[in-house]
């Protein structure tokens, strides 16, 4: 589908044009609502409006949810406010909080406006959870049962009310106070007996999370278990919401995208690549920029210190481009490793030494190898003396070493402190490597060549 965006496009502005309204409807009623969303990135922005009108109510609706804050909030702005009601009806509670939160504050006023007392009540309520918190991300809209209740009693209450809930295929039970106390799929509704109890066929070890718990942590879960939908619970163990797996999905790729700008000193953000600004782009890469480049200015401040002694020995000049280099890649590749191993829950703060000792005897085997090619390199093809080839050598075997230990130890103290560990990454790591190589680099020059 994804190839066909622009002849569909391409064929709906001539029906447009056309005013073949009835064929439009036709074709966009066969398109799925992600497709639909992605078709309207192309139409020119005067006809979206026309043609959103278009779509029957439940699609329209479910296309809004898909498309991005800047399509979103140019269509409300042309809505009626029957339209918009429309509209604002038809969304789960999940969907309306992500509008409400990345709209300005006259288009969210119109929404909440627009929207009925419950929906504007349970916007309200979830919007006072943390940010990147399950609370934040969860809908209220989902399948309870009591305890007490038979599966045809069970089977009787789906029916009437999953019109309404964003997901129907696991229902949790909870008592009189909302206390969750277990759950069952439909496929344990459809299979049992119709007298037989609810508490009699539930699963009561129940896994779930708190209002509080990161987002990230509950994607983590969600994957982890192969859940449809992770319950969510207040302090008093009272059912508040589900999270379903289609939100998770959408954490993950938010901070799996927020990781990878940090790591290449970035600040996040939320836009897509294209409809970000010169100037925001600009604001988000130069702080970093500027931060580098003065603590850069320590690895000048080292090369001056030495001066005397690249005086005497003019060649060893040649060889820093590599020795930095190659410490800046051997600390990259472990922090990314680290980085990717503690999103993931796969190390933790305690593992520190045994990922301490593991990336040592892995630096030493790479640093041997390295310096081995190298030193056969300098001989052969450079014609440089034993003493100075041996010097690279050592220096590039200690540098490796060096720079892997602070590549797999600094990601794992900057999340024990509470910072993200994707922030101590290349740039950093490159940076604190670069000086530290040139210190060993001359430090072992001084001692085998006497300078």
């Amino acid at each position: 589908m994804g190839d066909n965006f622009k002849g569909f496009s391409s064929t709906i502005e001539i029906l447009l044009e056309e005013k073949k309204y009835s064929s439009l409807r036709d074709i966009l009623n066969t398109i799925n609502p992600a497709d639909i969303a992605a078709i309207f990135n192309d139409i020119q922005e005067e006809k979206l409006p026309l043609l959103f009108r278009l779509l029957p109510k439940e699609l329209a609706a479910e296309a809004f949810v898909e498309m991005d804050d800047d399509m979103q909030e140019l269509l409300i702005k042309g809505f009626s406010d029957a339209e918009l009601k429309a509209v604002v009806d038809e969304l789960y509670v999940d969907d309306a909080v992500d509008i409400v939160e990345e709209m300005p504050a006259n288009v969210v006023n119109r929404v909440l406006k627009q929207a009925d007392p419950e929906l504007r009540k349970m916007i309200n309520e979830i919007l006072k959870y943390p940010e990147d918190s399950a609370g934040s991300i969860m809908t209220t809209e989902y399948l309870s049962l009591r305890p007490q209740m038979t599966v045809e009693e069970a089977i009787k209450r789906i029916r009437r009310t999953c019109v309404d809930k964003e997901t129907i295929y696991t229902c949790y039970v909870t008592d009189q106070n909302r206390t969750l106390i277990g759950m069952l799929s439909l496929k344990d509704l459809l299979v049992a007996d119709d007298d037989d109890v609810v508490e009699n066929i539930m699963e009561t070890n129940v896994i779930c999370v708190d209002t509080h718990t990161d987002q990230e942590e509950v994607a983590q879960m969600l994957s982890k278990y192969n859940f449809m939908a992770l319950p969510v619970v207040d302090k008093e163990t009272r059912l508040v919401g589900i999270v379903t797996f289609d939100d998770a999905i959408d954490v993950i790729e938010e901070e799996t995208t927020e990781d990878i700008e940090m790591m290449a000193a970035i600040t996040p953000t939320d836009k897509p690549y294209l409809k970000t600004g010169v100037f925001e782009t600009w604001k988000k890469r130069i702080p970093w920029l500027l931060l580098l480049m003065i603590s850069a200015t320590f690895t000048g401040l080292i090369i001056t210190s030495f001066e005397s002694a690249l005086a005497a020995q003019v060649a060893l000049t040649a060889f820093i481009p590599m020795l930095m280099d190659t410490g800046g890649n051997s600390g990259s590749q472990a922090s990314v490793t680290i980085i990717r191993g503690l999103s993931l829950n796969e190390i933790e703060f305690r593992d520190i030494f045994r990922v301490i000792w593991k990336e040592i005897r892995v630096a030493v085997l790479c640093g041997l190898t390295l310096a081995a090619a190298n030193f056969v390199k300098l001989i052969l093809l450079d014609r440089a003396g034993i003493m100075i080839s041996l010097t690279v050598c050592l220096t590039l075997v200690i540098t490796v070493i060096v720079a892997k230990v602070i590549g797999c130890s600094l990601p794992m103290l900057a999340k024990k402190i509470g910072f993200d560990p994707a922030v101590m990454a290349s740039p950093f790591i490159t940076t604190m490597v670069d000086a530290l190589s040139l210190l060993v680099y001359f430090g072992t020059a001084t001692a085998l060549l006497h300078l």
